[in-house]
């Protein structure tokens, strides 16, 4: 079923309101025109009033001589049948009354009352001052209130609808073209190279349909311009870092004589070079492609024991330097790949940046979901200006050699890879302690899970 917000609702409510509008406008308007054309105007009683007063000034004037030249006149200039006539039915003027006359005295009204069906020419009387002799007269067509009735019927049946109809349209156009025009014209700019096109309020500030694809319109485009923001930026780093092996290659093949130091130089350099292309596709791969991880319930005390026996052979560090410090029966919803390699990751940089006999602790707690694990190092910390710099890509805050000290992409990567797991991670430096990275993941289901 349609949302309240939705189109739908929007058509059937103007569709409805149209409808009404014009069948409340039309029965309406017909009455009022109707009621206009069935009774004479004041200005067309006060016509024929004044063409009795002139007759009965003409009788008492002259007569019957009088009454016969005024009646000829009006019936020539009005074009009208007219007579004056007494209570009896007799004629006043020379003209006797014929069989025809007789009859047309059957039918006469009153200046009050209704004209009568259309095509016919009623006849009216005015009676004189002294209320015992009347004029007879048809209504001349420039009195009759049905002179205009076939225009007033063609704008009310034609005119009328056809208005509220281009009105509905333009309303329509409004409300449901004119934002695919818009997002038409975004996507073409879009498509252009632009990639700031937005739709912008007008359009995505709507609850209806079309504020949803506005919306998701503007959210594709900030990550599409975010995307080839980072994948340039990547790029560029890269090209940048790919520099310094290179030159050293270059430098050892135009000087070095020795074949063994030779190759073992050309080794050192390309296994550089290799973890740093790897290193880089994989950062630029989870920020394109946001892949859905798998996610199963995961033991981290596990987990930690096996990173923690990786890290002791590759350092020489003793386990003792490594404290796990919570609730063993922790259980993180994660994939297990991902995550494995996140917190690798940010444990070889608890361990560079930690003295030889330092130690790194994890500890946690659940809260509310949500497991929220914090990795301590023994270092000395970085100032509060530098805790979002080192999740960028190719940062790195001391002077180590790439390569020696890393490239600066682990904590990109775990970043990464964490956040698409539905968890966070972020860094934290508190005075007189070492570098606290805070990871929250999802807690697990399962009451107990092997690695």
């Amino acid at each position: 079923m349609p949302g309240r917000h939705s189109l739908f609702w929007k058509l059937i409510v103007g569709l409805a309101l149209f409808c009404l509008l014009i069948v409340s406008l039309h029965v309406d308007l017909d009455k009022r025109v109707y009621e206009a054309m069935s009774t004479l105007s004041p200005s067309s009683r006060q016509a024929l009033t004044h063409f009795a007063e002139e007759a009965e000034t003409a009788w008492k004037q002259q007569g019957t001589a009088g009454l016969d030249r005024y009646l000829s006149d009006l019936r020539e200039r009005e074009q009208v049948w007219a007579m004056v006539v007494n209570n009896d039915h007799q004629s006043l003027s020379s003209q006797p009354l014929g069989p025809s006359d007789l009859l047309r005295l059957d039918f006469v009204r009153s200046l009050d009352q209704k004209v009568g069906r259309p095509g016919g020419r009623p006849t009216f009387y005015v009676p004189f001052s002294d209320g015992n002799i009347r004029l007879v007269m048809e209504l001349p067509p420039r009195l009759d209130p049905r002179y205009y009735q076939a225009q007033w019927e063609f704008v009310v049946q034609k005119v009328l609808p056809a208005l509220l109809a281009i009105l509905l349209g333009t309303l329509l156009y409004r409300l449901f073209i004119a934002p695919l025009v818009i997002l038409r014209r975004q996507a073409n700019t879009l498509s252009a190279g632009d990639l700031s096109a937005r739709i912008g309020p007008p359009v995505a500030a709507r609850k209806d349909e079309l504020g949803e694809l506005g919306r998701a319109f503007d959210h594709m485009a900030e990550r599409l311009e975010g995307t080839v923001a980072y994948q340039r930026r990547l790029l560029r780093d890269l090209s940048h870092e790919l520099r310094t092996p290179l030159s050293r290659l270059r430098v050892a093949a135009d000087g070095e004589s020795d074949p063994l130091v030779l190759r073992q130089r050309l080794d050192r350099e390309i296994s550089i070079m290799q973890r740093l292309v790897e290193n880089s596709l994989e950062l630029a791969w989870l920020d394109s492609e946001r892949p859905q991880f798998a996610r199963e319930p995961i033991c981290l005390v596990q987990l930690w024991d096996m990173l923690v026996e990786d890290a002791c052979f590759e350092t020489g560090w003793s386990n003792q330097q490594f404290l796990f410090e919570m609730d063993e029966s922790c259980l993180v919803a994660a994939n297990l790949t991902s995550l494995a390699q996140a917190l690798e990751n940010l444990l070889r940089n608890a361990i560079r940046h930690s003295p030889p006999a330092g130690c790194v602790r994890l500890t946690g707690e659940l809260e509310g979901g949500y497991w929220h694990l914090r990795l301590i190092d023994s270092g000395p910390g970085i100032h509060v200006r530098y805790l979002e710099t080192i999740f960028e890509p190719f940062a790195r805050l001391d002077s180590a050699r790439p390569g020696d000290g890393g490239f600066g992409l682990g904590l990109s990567i775990a970043r990464s890879a964490i956040a698409l797991q539905g968890g966070r991670l972020w860094a934290q430096s508190p005075p007189g302690s070492g570098l606290q990275m805070h990871v929250l993941l999802p807690a697990g289901q399962l009451a107990e899970q092997t690695v």
